[in-house]
């Protein structure tokens, strides 16, 4: 084997060990009680998602194409500085996405942790979900439903701060001229969106 050939194998086995050492100590924390947050990225056809869970349900899912820092900040400030990368507590929630990216799920069953957000934000992200799979509504429709015709602005700003972007659809809200308006994601992720639900 020549010194090339060995390096590499040893640095798949460092890489081997570490993750069952980093494996152990997950499971260990959320044996013990410490794992107030599991999280994961995975990948998908809008880009690289984060997706976090607490004990109440799926708490974030996040946009992570320039890196994971921001949404594990917002998660340590917000929620609990114990998380942890913990794949394995993310199983149903990845294999639901999944499902919905194949186009073999239209809604989501996976309970949600709504603590990130509240008030009229909170309004509006609850809404959501009663627009259906492949259909649109306009900001002035979401506000209206919500009891509040004149906050358009207001419905933009919450889907905008949405922290379950793909899970809680704000990418079926469109604007009133036909335009698709902008999105969390980026405005090619929600057209991919809305074009995987016309399919």
């Amino acid at each position: 084997m020549n010194p090339d050939d060995m390096l590499a194998a040893l640095t798949r086995d460092e890489d081997d060990a570490l993750r069952r050492l980093h494996e152990r100590l997950a499971d260990a924390a959320d044996a013990d009680g410490l794992l107030e947050v599991a999280y994961r990225i995975m990948d998908s056809p809008v880009g690289s998602l984060l997706v976090a869970v607490t004990e109440r349900g799926l708490v974030r899912v996040a946009y992570v194409d320039d890196g994971s820092d921001d949404a594990l900040n917002e998660l340590a400030a917000r929620v609990s500085p114990r998380i942890l990368e913990r794949p394995a507590s993310l199983d149903v929630v990845t294999r639901e996405l999944d499902e919905y990216f194949s186009r073999r799920r239209r809604t989501f069953d996976v309970p949600l942790d709504l603590r990130l957000t509240s008030g009229f934000r909170r309004d509006v992200v609850m809404h959501l979900p009663d627009i259906r799979y492949g259909s649109t509504a306009t900001y002035a429709d979401v506000a209206r439903s919500v009891s509040n015709p004149k906050a358009v602005r207001a419905v933009g700003s919450a889907c905008a701060m949405n922290p379950l972007p793909v899970v809680v659809p704000c990418h079926r809200v469109v604007r009133s001229d036909g335009e698709i308006g902008q999105y969390v994601g980026g405005r090619d992720a929600k057209r991919a969106l809305l074009d995987l639900e016309a399919a």
